[in-house]
Protein backbone atom coordinates (compact mmCIF):
# COMPACT_ATOMS: atom_id res chain seq x y z
CA UNK A 1 0.00 0.00 0.00
CA UNK A 2 0.98 3.32 -0.82
CA UNK A 3 2.15 6.22 1.13
CA UNK A 4 -1.19 8.35 0.69
CA UNK A 5 -3.49 5.07 1.38
CA UNK A 6 -1.53 4.57 4.78
CA UNK A 7 -1.70 7.73 6.42
CA UNK A 8 -5.52 8.22 4.76
CA UNK A 9 -6.10 4.70 6.71
CA UNK A 10 -4.56 6.23 9.74
CA UNK A 11 -6.47 9.03 9.94
CA UNK A 12 -9.82 6.96 9.48
CA UNK A 13 -8.12 4.03 12.64
CA UNK A 14 -8.05 7.68 14.70
CA UNK A 15 -11.93 8.66 13.89
CA UNK A 16 -12.84 5.22 14.67
CA UNK A 17 -11.40 4.83 18.15
CA UNK A 18 -12.91 8.52 18.62
CA UNK A 19 -16.06 7.68 18.01
CA UNK A 20 -15.53 4.27 19.42
CA UNK A 21 -14.05 5.58 22.87
CA UNK A 22 -17.24 5.42 24.97
CA UNK A 23 -17.99 1.89 24.00
CA UNK A 24 -14.41 0.86 23.78
CA UNK A 25 -15.00 1.95 28.37
CA UNK A 26 -17.98 -0.17 28.94
CA UNK A 27 -17.20 -3.12 27.38
CA UNK A 28 -13.65 -3.09 29.08
CA UNK A 29 -15.12 -2.56 32.11
CA UNK A 30 -18.29 -5.02 31.70
CA UNK A 31 -15.28 -7.41 31.09
CA UNK A 32 -13.24 -6.66 34.24
CA UNK A 33 -14.50 -3.34 35.94
CA UNK A 34 -11.09 -1.99 34.19
CA UNK A 35 -11.86 1.79 35.03
CA UNK A 36 -12.46 4.42 32.10
CA UNK A 37 -9.32 6.11 33.47
CA UNK A 38 -6.86 3.14 33.71
CA UNK A 39 -8.17 2.14 30.07
CA UNK A 40 -7.20 5.55 28.60
CA UNK A 41 -3.77 5.85 30.26
CA UNK A 42 -2.69 2.75 29.71
CA UNK A 43 -4.21 1.50 26.87
CA UNK A 44 -6.14 4.09 24.08
CA UNK A 45 -3.90 7.28 24.69
CA UNK A 46 -1.09 4.85 23.88
CA UNK A 47 -3.03 4.04 20.47
CA UNK A 48 -3.53 7.70 19.86
CA UNK A 49 0.23 8.41 20.09
CA UNK A 50 1.38 5.59 18.24
CA UNK A 51 -1.15 6.70 15.49
CA UNK A 52 0.27 10.77 15.74
CA UNK A 53 3.87 9.43 15.80
CA UNK A 54 3.09 6.79 12.32
CA UNK A 55 1.44 10.26 10.81
CA UNK A 56 4.49 12.39 11.63
CA UNK A 57 7.00 10.11 10.37
CA UNK A 58 5.81 7.78 7.89
CA UNK A 59 7.40 9.78 4.90
CA UNK A 60 10.51 10.07 6.26
CA UNK A 61 10.72 6.46 7.25
CA UNK A 62 9.98 5.20 4.01
CA UNK A 63 12.72 6.78 2.21
CA UNK A 64 15.35 4.94 0.89
CA UNK A 65 18.43 5.65 2.91
CA UNK A 66 21.69 5.86 1.31
CA UNK A 67 24.44 3.57 2.48
CA UNK A 68 28.14 3.00 1.20
CA UNK A 69 28.73 0.13 -1.37
CA UNK A 70 31.16 -2.04 -1.28
CA UNK A 71 34.00 -2.41 -3.46
CA UNK A 72 33.30 -5.81 -5.22
CA UNK A 73 29.77 -3.80 -6.47
CA UNK A 74 31.77 -0.59 -6.81
CA UNK A 75 31.15 1.40 -9.14
CA UNK A 76 27.90 1.43 -7.97
CA UNK A 77 24.77 3.45 -5.61
CA UNK A 78 23.25 1.59 -2.48
CA UNK A 79 20.26 1.59 -0.89
CA UNK A 80 17.87 0.52 1.70
CA UNK A 81 14.37 0.23 0.85
CA UNK A 82 11.43 -0.66 3.37
CA UNK A 83 9.16 -2.85 1.98
CA UNK A 84 6.14 -4.03 3.20
CA UNK A 85 5.71 -7.68 4.63
CA UNK A 86 2.43 -8.52 2.55
CA UNK A 87 -0.14 -9.95 5.17
CA UNK A 88 -0.05 -9.82 8.86
CA UNK A 89 -1.51 -11.55 11.62
CA UNK A 90 -1.46 -9.75 15.10
CA UNK A 91 -2.75 -12.45 17.84
CA UNK A 92 -3.71 -10.17 21.15
CA UNK A 93 -3.79 -11.01 24.80
CA UNK A 94 -6.28 -10.29 27.28
CA UNK A 95 -5.13 -7.66 30.09
CA UNK A 96 -4.51 -5.15 27.66
CA UNK A 97 -7.11 -6.26 24.76
CA UNK A 98 -6.76 -2.98 23.05
CA UNK A 99 -3.41 -1.58 23.51
CA UNK A 100 -2.20 -5.23 22.25
CA UNK A 101 -3.84 -6.30 19.19
CA UNK A 102 -4.80 -2.95 18.00
CA UNK A 103 -1.14 -1.52 18.41
CA UNK A 104 0.74 -4.01 16.41
CA UNK A 105 -2.36 -3.14 13.85
CA UNK A 106 -1.42 0.44 13.47
CA UNK A 107 2.41 -0.46 13.29
CA UNK A 108 1.35 -2.76 10.68
CA UNK A 109 -1.04 -0.38 9.14
CA UNK A 110 1.93 2.23 9.33
CA UNK A 111 4.15 0.29 6.93
CA UNK A 112 1.50 -1.04 4.33
CA UNK A 113 0.84 -4.44 4.84
CA UNK A 114 -3.02 -5.69 5.23
CA UNK A 115 -4.13 -7.25 8.21
CA UNK A 116 -5.94 -9.64 10.16
CA UNK A 117 -6.43 -9.48 14.27
CA UNK A 118 -7.61 -11.59 16.41
CA UNK A 119 -8.07 -10.45 20.13
CA UNK A 120 -8.36 -12.61 23.11
CA UNK A 121 -10.92 -14.74 23.48
CA UNK A 122 -11.23 -14.33 27.41
CA UNK A 123 -12.55 -10.46 27.19
CA UNK A 124 -15.10 -11.74 24.93
CA UNK A 125 -17.18 -7.74 25.00
CA UNK A 126 -13.91 -6.07 24.19
CA UNK A 127 -13.80 -8.44 21.18
CA UNK A 128 -16.79 -8.01 20.31
CA UNK A 129 -16.69 -3.82 20.03
CA UNK A 130 -13.14 -4.21 18.25
CA UNK A 131 -14.90 -6.67 15.44
CA UNK A 132 -17.42 -3.69 15.43
CA UNK A 133 -15.23 -0.93 15.12
CA UNK A 134 -12.71 -2.60 12.70
CA UNK A 135 -15.82 -3.97 10.64
CA UNK A 136 -17.85 -0.27 10.39
CA UNK A 137 -14.38 1.55 9.03
CA UNK A 138 -12.60 -0.89 7.15
CA UNK A 139 -12.92 -3.20 4.21
CA UNK A 140 -12.61 -6.88 5.17
CA UNK A 141 -9.75 -7.39 2.87
CA UNK A 142 -7.43 -4.93 4.04
CA UNK A 143 -8.20 -5.55 7.97
CA UNK A 144 -10.15 -7.56 9.37
CA UNK A 145 -10.91 -9.15 12.47
CA UNK A 146 -11.27 -13.11 13.61
CA UNK A 147 -13.50 -13.80 17.01
CA UNK A 148 -13.12 -16.98 18.57
CA UNK A 149 -10.95 -19.61 20.36
CA UNK A 150 -7.73 -21.86 20.60
CA UNK A 151 -9.07 -23.63 17.25
CA UNK A 152 -10.12 -20.74 15.29
CA UNK A 153 -6.25 -19.39 16.44
CA UNK A 154 -4.90 -23.29 15.40
CA UNK A 155 -6.61 -22.20 11.86
CA UNK A 156 -4.85 -19.59 11.84
CA UNK A 157 -1.70 -20.49 12.55
CA UNK A 158 -1.82 -22.96 9.57
CA UNK A 159 -2.29 -19.98 7.38
CA UNK A 160 1.05 -18.62 4.98
CA UNK A 161 0.82 -15.60 6.85
CA UNK A 162 3.74 -13.00 5.63
CA UNK A 163 4.37 -11.82 9.56
CA UNK A 164 2.79 -12.95 12.60
CA UNK A 165 3.01 -10.55 15.64
CA UNK A 166 2.04 -12.83 19.35
CA UNK A 167 1.84 -11.36 22.82
CA UNK A 168 1.20 -13.70 25.31
CA UNK A 169 2.54 -16.57 27.30
CA UNK A 170 6.14 -18.87 27.04
CA UNK A 171 3.93 -21.53 26.39
CA UNK A 172 1.75 -20.42 23.86
CA UNK A 173 4.69 -18.40 21.96
CA UNK A 174 6.61 -21.60 21.25
CA UNK A 175 3.44 -22.98 19.94
CA UNK A 176 3.44 -19.95 17.55
CA UNK A 177 6.64 -19.97 16.80
CA UNK A 178 6.68 -23.39 16.05
CA UNK A 179 3.77 -23.62 13.36
CA UNK A 180 5.28 -20.22 11.67
CA UNK A 181 8.71 -22.51 11.26
CA UNK A 182 6.61 -24.32 8.77
CA UNK A 183 6.41 -21.71 6.34
CA UNK A 184 9.42 -20.01 7.29
CA UNK A 185 7.05 -16.67 8.62
CA UNK A 186 8.71 -14.11 10.29
CA UNK A 187 7.72 -13.72 13.69
CA UNK A 188 7.73 -10.92 16.81
CA UNK A 189 6.91 -12.56 20.12
CA UNK A 190 6.38 -10.19 23.35
CA UNK A 191 6.44 -12.56 25.85
CA UNK A 192 6.10 -12.77 30.40
CA UNK A 193 9.19 -12.77 31.93
CA UNK A 194 10.56 -12.28 34.86
CA UNK A 195 11.54 -8.19 36.14
CA UNK A 196 13.66 -7.12 38.67
CA UNK A 197 14.19 -3.64 40.59
CA UNK A 198 17.58 -2.63 41.98
CA UNK A 199 17.44 -0.38 44.75
CA UNK A 200 20.74 1.74 45.34
CA UNK A 201 21.04 2.90 48.61
CA UNK A 202 21.91 6.64 46.78
CA UNK A 203 17.58 6.47 45.49
CA UNK A 204 14.97 8.25 46.21
CA UNK A 205 13.59 6.15 48.59
CA UNK A 206 10.09 7.41 49.27
CA UNK A 207 9.52 7.98 45.27
CA UNK A 208 11.14 4.79 44.37
CA UNK A 209 8.42 3.04 46.54
CA UNK A 210 5.49 4.49 45.31
CA UNK A 211 6.63 3.67 41.73
CA UNK A 212 6.90 0.44 43.42
CA UNK A 213 3.89 0.22 44.11
CA UNK A 214 2.21 2.03 41.40
CA UNK A 215 3.77 -0.51 38.48
CA UNK A 216 2.91 -3.72 40.71
CA UNK A 217 -0.42 -2.35 41.33
CA UNK A 218 -1.43 -1.21 37.94
CA UNK A 219 -4.02 -3.29 36.17
CA UNK A 220 -4.37 -5.76 38.79
CA UNK A 221 -0.80 -6.67 38.25
CA UNK A 222 -1.37 -7.84 35.44
CA UNK A 223 1.19 -6.09 33.28
CA UNK A 224 4.09 -8.27 31.50
CA UNK A 225 6.82 -5.49 33.06
CA UNK A 226 5.07 -5.13 36.40
CA UNK A 227 7.90 -5.48 38.81
CA UNK A 228 8.60 -9.34 40.19
CA UNK A 229 10.97 -9.20 42.48
CA UNK A 230 13.49 -6.39 44.04
CA UNK A 231 16.98 -6.81 45.01
CA UNK A 232 17.65 -3.84 48.15
CA UNK A 233 20.79 -2.73 48.87
CA UNK A 234 21.63 -4.00 52.77
CA UNK A 235 21.84 -0.36 54.06
CA UNK A 236 18.56 0.06 53.23
CA UNK A 237 16.60 -2.36 53.79
CA UNK A 238 14.69 -2.23 56.67
CA UNK A 239 13.72 1.17 56.02
CA UNK A 240 12.74 0.03 52.62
Amino acid sequence: KDISFRITQLKTFKKALQAYEPRLYDAIYRDFKKSEFDTFTTEIVLLYKEIDDSLNSLKQWSKPKRVATNWINFPAKSYILSEPYGVCLIIGAWNYPYQLSLGPAIAAMAAGNTIIVKPSELPSETAKVMYEMIVEHFPQEYFAVVEGGVSETTELLNQPFDKIFFTGSTRVGKIVYSAAAKNLIPVTLELGGKSPTFVTESCQLERTVQRLIWGKFLNAGQTCIAPDYVMVHKSIHDKF
